[in-house]
């Protein structure tokens, strides 16, 4: 009898222990739009930060630095000397973490967690939350609503649904590094470290394009590129890829992923992350290209074949303009041919010639443009006016000569007929 009232106190000290103690959440990491089950290197490996990698990976590290990936969430003080400013009615006091702000937009959140959604001195302002780098302008992102941060699950590097990183309530989840580190696509490192480091050792290397899909992705379907507002939206390089004729190919076949590809904050030179470009395998549309009125002009294939479809911060629909380069290539010539669904809700799997050509011929229209891409485009030479060569006129001969020659003779005849 003895024996069961210990086991029952036991027990109840256990219940009244489990309730005064926070709950210790198993760490479940996820990662990307539908949140996938990270892959370990090793069952035992834990997260020890791209710091640590420097160590032995500088160059990479310092490639990696000129990236948008580290700064998908920066501190205040990162965020200012970047230039960004921050929004009406705050100080760099009331900003727990920066999202963005390297190459295209940024948003604010709270000490408490929360998208900043309300500006002004008393906070009653709802919008201009959003700071559009381009433009150096103010916009409304999700004007007035109580938002909370959950965005972890693309933006950091360990994620985990459980709890809430540094106790604010307004984010949702935790995350072991901020922004996309080096642990983000190679796994936790720390066996690689323990055990000195080497090739494959405790560590990840998947040049497959789900891995970056991961991210570059919305909704639960990767073949669907959704859209909106005339505009593809911003992040959806991989179904976009998966749509075009080179879903065959690798992300990393033409990008080194250590390396910026767009002019941003740390990065100065676009293209820097590029390793292969178009003529390396289109050697016959290069050939036929060069010396073309096109070339000569300047324009180059991304020009035409990646155009500004999507949308991160600025566009134009009416231009058919946006701010972020699409991966679809393949371009529908057929001046019928619409972009995106009835709805406006997908885009379909291909350019039309609006995006392709009137994003730079803004008085022409696709008819126009159909007329002149159903002759191979690339050979294009614009035929140049012969100049006309000026009339040759023969001078009117001057008179004066035939006079002073008649004079003359005449008066050789006079003198004649004296003698």
């Amino acid at each position: 009898m003895k024996n069961v009232k210990k086991i029952c106190y036991l027990l109840i000290f256990v219940m009244l222990f489990s309730i005064a103690v926070p709950q210790v959440y198993a760490k479940d990491y996820v990662i990307g739009e539908q949140k996938s089950l990270i892959a370990k290197p090793d069952p035992t490996s834990t997260y020890v930060g791209s710091e640590k990698c420097k160590t032995c990976h500088s160059e990479i590290y310092n490639g990696w630095k000129t990236t948008g990936h580290p700064y998908k969430l920066m501190t205040p003080d990162e965020a200012k000397a970047f230039g960004l400013p921050f929004p009406d009615g705050f100080a760099e006091k009331d900003i727990y973490l920066v999202i963005g702000g390297w190459g295209w937009k940024s948003r604010y959140i709270d000490n408490n967690g929360y998208i900043i959604t309300k500006t002004g001195a008393d906070k009653s302002t709802n919008g201009s939350n959003q700071y559009n780098i381009a433009t150096k302008q103010w916009v409304d992102y999700n004007a007035g609503k109580t938002l909370k941060y959950d965005c972890g699950n693309c933006h950091t590097t360990g994620y985990s649904l459980a709890g809430n990183q540094d106790n604010k309530p307004g984010i949702t989840g935790t995350w072991e590094e901020k922004g996309i580190g080096c642990e983000a696509c190679h796994g936790p490192a720390s066996v690689h470290v323990t055990k000195g480091g080497g090739k494959g050792v405790g560590i990840l290397k998947n040049d497959s394009s789900t891995l970056c899909g991961n991210c570059h992705t919305r909704g639960k379907d990767n073949t669907k590129i959704i859209s909106k507002e005339g505009f593809i939206d911003h992040h959806e390089q991989y179904p976009e890829f998966l749509n075009s004729p080179h879903k065959d190919l690798t992300c990393v076949t033409c990008h080194n992923p250590h390396k910026g590809t767009h002019v941003g904050a740390t990065n100065p030179t676009e293209g820097a992350g590029i390793k292969m470009e178009c003529l390396s395998c289109h050697s016959k549309q290069n050939a036929d290209f060069t010396g073309s009125t096109m070339q000569k002009a300047g324009v180059k294939c991304i020009n035409c074949h990646m155009p500004q479809i999507g949308k991160s911060a600025v566009g134009d629909a009416a231009k058919f303009k946006g701010d972020v380069k699409t991966h679809l290539f393949k371009i529908n010539i057929d001046p019928n041919a619409q972009m995106f669904s009835e709805d406006g809700k997908f885009a379909n799997g291909y350019l039309t010639l609006d995006f392709a050509c009137l994003s730079c011929h803004n008085n022409k229209d696709k008819a126009w443009a159909a007329s002149y891409a159903k002759d191979n485009l690339h050979k294009f030479v614009k035929a140049e006016a012969t100049p006309t060569e000026p009339a040759t006129t023969t001078p009117a001969k001057s008179p004066g000569f035939e006079i002073l020659f008649a004079i003359g003779a005449l008066l050789v005849s006079l003198i004649a007929s004296r003698r």
